[in-house]
């Protein structure tokens, strides 16, 4: 591990902060209780970047309320679908004018690498946008051919809509602020829905100037709301609210957990995309130049902090030793520092509270009986900085093999043959991802067959497409994001039947 050196902070004065005002019914305004305040916390240094509001349940109250009332208005009835496709494009155009200014204070705000939230994270969320903005025009039905149940002189026709599902409560994690804000706010708009929108408390600050942005859009009012604070107080309001009919959640699987059994209690729809431990495997055969860093990416990328982290590396044992050296070489040389730094190849993870959590888990590995062939140690210095950590001599039953870190830890696996590969591979409670590292594309294929994730990879990781469905099998959650699975999350189909009496008509 390499630590870059210090560098100084832009100045706050030249990163266009957001008013800290919540979105509801088309307007920027303080919550009722103005006084109750949230500290956003730099995490490359600790420090106090400023303070936003956290919200109480009457504020979800009258959020909620404002969607439900622009819901159910005729504008918003008969706005022609091309016309919601226009409110998402005029809103990517103000995203692309802002990006620059939106990546410093996303960066600022998570402590995710400046090139990477400028490069990736804005590109996805006006990406986003279009791609949901082209969705909006071609919702479609389809035609039945229907039989009655007892002959009689008439003919049925029947055909189905998509009909928005109402008002869509969206949660959002810390770790992609605005992506992930874009990727519930685009598709509910695109398909009829309207939103109340809680970002994570954590980073706020790039979703609060989103509502800015909003605004200057022409949304209609209470089309999309915003509302900060705490996920017991808000978002569990959110989730209660009995004019919620859907939740779409990015989160840890225990607070999916929670919100599921809440949605059952009203029958809400959920789409929940929760945790990962997903394995990254390679293959005796496999291409090692592209192999090693490629799965040395898959974990240490963003700080580890991303839920489809290839957390379990699996290497067949004739070539584990060389794969495990680069995999640890690349670890030891990582330059950690300031997100702003071009130099900086790893920022800090998102808390104190983070790290210390990824830093007991290791501590709990190497009690276990697991060790640290590379990292393993949080540095000293400012920030929530944490070591990219290779653990080695990892069992199937530690708890670092079992739960999810969340953090640049992965643990090495040695396995002997293919039928070893898919046992380790499945023996998890999750099931969002996983990668395939290999030359013979038969084999990639067929493996991929039997790997139980959402999504598998074959000689990348961490690839994510709009148009490509993106969701996670057992603890990882329910249901599926992107593509047209996105119009099945947010619509629900409404079977229309007519008789047509046929001697009435004179046939």
């Amino acid at each position: 591990m390499a630590i870059a050196p210090p560098v100084t902070v832009p100045n706050l004065n030249e990163i266009s902060l957001p008013s800290g005002l919540i979105l509801l019914d088309g307007r920027l305004v303080e919550p009722l209780r103005p006084d109750r305040t949230i500290a956003a916390i730099d995490p490359a240094t600790g420090g106090t970047i400023m303070h936003f509001h956290a919200c109480g349940v009457e504020d979800v109250n009258r959020a909620v309320e404002a969607a439900q009332r622009c819901y159910e208005s005729d504008a918003w009835q008969g706005m022609r679908p091309i016309d919601r496709g226009r409110l998402l494009e005029r809103l990517a155009l103000l995203v692309e004018r802002d990006r620059e200014e939106l990546a410093r204070l996303e960066s600022l705000d998570s402590g995710k690498l400046l090139a990477v939230t400028n490069a990736i994270d804005l590109q996805f969320t006006i990406d986003g946008l279009r791609y949901f903005a082209g969705w909006a025009s071609k919702i479609a039905g389809e035609y039945v051919s229907h039989s009655p149940l007892v002959p009689e002189p008439a003919i049925y026709r029947a055909y189905t809509q998509r009909r928005p599902v109402g008002v869509v409560a969206g949660i959002t994690p810390w770790n992609f602020p605005i992506g992930q804000a874009i990727q519930k706010i685009a598709p509910a708009i695109a398909f009829g829905c309207t939103v109340v929108l809680k970002p994570s408390e954590e980073t706020s600050l790039s979703t609060l100037r989103l509502g800015e942005l909003i605004v200057e859009a022409g949304f209609p009012a209470g089309a999309v709301n915003i509302v900060t604070g705490y996920g017991a107080e808000v978002g569990a309001a959110l989730v209660d609210h009995p004019l919620v009919r859907k939740i779409a959640f990015t989160g840890s699987t225990a607070t999916g957990q929670r919100i599921m059994e809440a949605a059952a209690r009203s029958m809400k729809r959920v789409t929940l995309e929760l945790g990962g431990k997903s394995p990254a495997i390679v293959l005796p055969d496999a291409d090692l130049e592209r192999a090693i860093p490629g799965v040395a990416g898959a974990i240490f990328a963003n700080s580890g902090q991303i839920c489809t982290a290839g957390s379990r590396l699996l290497v067949h044992a004739s070539i584990f030793d060389e794969v495990l050296a680069g995999v640890c070489r690349i670890a030891s040389e990582i330059k950690l520092g300031s997100p702003f730094d071009a130099q900086t190849q790893m920022g800090p993870l998102i808390s104190a509270r983070q790290r210390d959590r990824v830093a007991g888990l290791v501590a709990q590995g190497l009690d276990e009986g697991a060790s640290a062939l590379s990292g393993g140690t949080a540095p000293e210095r400012d920030g929530w900085f944490y070591a990219p950590t290779v653990l080695g001599g990892v069992e199937r039953d530690m708890t670092v093999m079992r739960e999810e870190i969340f953090g640049p830890v992965v643990c090495a696996v040695r396995y002997d043959d293919v039928a070893d590969a898919v046992r380790i591979a499945n023996d998890t409670p999750f099931g969002l991802a996983a990668s395939i590292w290999t030359r013979d594309i038969d084999r990639a294929h067929l493996l991929a067959d039997r790997i139980d994730a959402g999504t598998v990879w074959l000689n990348t990781h961490n690839v994510l497409d709009l148009a490509m469905p993106f969701g996670g099998n057992k603890l990882s959650g329910v249901g599926r994001e992107f593509g047209s699975e996105a119009m099945q999350a947010f619509t629900e189909p409404k079977a229309v039947c007519m008789r047509l009496d046929v001697a009435a008509a004179g046939f």
